[in-house]
């Protein structure tokens, strides 16, 4: 079985992640731009970070057997310091046109603040200037009032709803995307979000047009092995392998496939070869290289 990890903030992970991601049979991921943890103090460090993802971090991926990909964007925790996202909104046209960058994200809310909308609203925009799918990350608190205002927006901005994915969905707030042709994002947690029982149980109520899964793995407790595991309890309680391919694997290529960037055919375990340098820099550190 193959998989595809459309969430998942690898910059974060270690090359054992990569290794045992592999393993488990994911083939390619997306990684959104995110918040590292504490605030950012100027504009130029996410020129630095922004580099990273469509740089060093698509060629380690590559060493491991992974294709890279990711989004650009301004996360909504870092849209509150209105002079630095200020800056940082205007280089991100320049960002989201390279290569391996299928989508503008992740984006949205976080605290529900005029800033955080302001940001939210201006980023669509960028998306639909360049033609780009919207990755939309749904607030941790007051989840189903922020789903309700992102939806409202994507509305008032005047996106194209099948251009968009809501992700970390629960219970409550799926309902909500369900009235619309947005796709319907799930992160599953090893305590909080979405557990695998709780997504296989939405999988049987509501059937899987358009609904993804992801781990959002980071530097936080999480577990980057979350869409095999799903993808062994689907089979465990009854669906067939092509659902589970369908699911886990071509749902969330298709949406991002609008960029005109990632297709299901390109999506392949890449070839291994760990004599490569990237900027002179190699993934090993004395080990002997794998040359597939």
């Amino acid at each position: 079985m193959q998989y595809f990890d459309p969430h998942i903030h690898m910059l974060s992970r270690t090359t054992d992640d990569y290794e045992n991601m592999a393993a488990a049979g994911i083939v390619g991921v997306v990684e959104p731009a995110f918040w590292q943890g504490q605030p950012r103090t100027q504009s130029a460090t996410f020129i630095d970070y922004f580099d990273s993802l469509i740089g060093w971090e698509r060629f380690r991926a590559s060493q491991f057997g992974i294709r890279h990909y990711c989004t650009i964007g301004i996360n909504p925790k870092e849209c509150n310091d209105r002079q630095m996202a200020e800056e940082v909104l205007k280089i991100l046209p320049r960002y989201c046109q390279k290569d391996g960058v299928v989508a503008v994200g992740e984006i949205g809310y976080d605290d529900i603040t005029e800033n955080e909308e302001y940001f939210f609203a201006a980023q669509m925009e960028v998306a639909k200037d360049l033609d780009l799918p919207i990755l939309i990350h749904t607030p941790h608190r007051d989840k189903k009032v922020g789903t309700e205002r992102t939806m409202a927006l994507i509305r008032e901005v005047g996106v194209k709803e099948e251009m968009v994915l809501v992700d970390h969905l629960n219970e409550i707030t799926l309902p909500i995307v369900l009235e619309s042709d947005c796709w319907r994002g799930h992160s599953v947690y090893p305590h909080t979000k979405m557990s695998e029982e709780r997504m296989v149980a939405l999988l049987k109520q509501y059937g899987t047009e358009k609904m993804v899964v992801n781990s959002a793995a980071d530097w936080g407790r999480s577990d980057p092995l979350k869409v095999p595991k799903t993808g062994e309890l689907m089979l465990e309680e009854g669906f067939t392998p092509d659902i589970v391919h369908k699911v886990l694997f071509e749902n969330p290529i298709e949406f991002y496939a609008q960029s005109g960037k990632i297709s299901l055919e390109e999506v392949k375990r890449p070839v291994i070869d760990q004599t490569k340098l990237f900027e002179n820099n190699s993934v090993l550190r004395g080990q002997t290289p794998i040359v597939e």
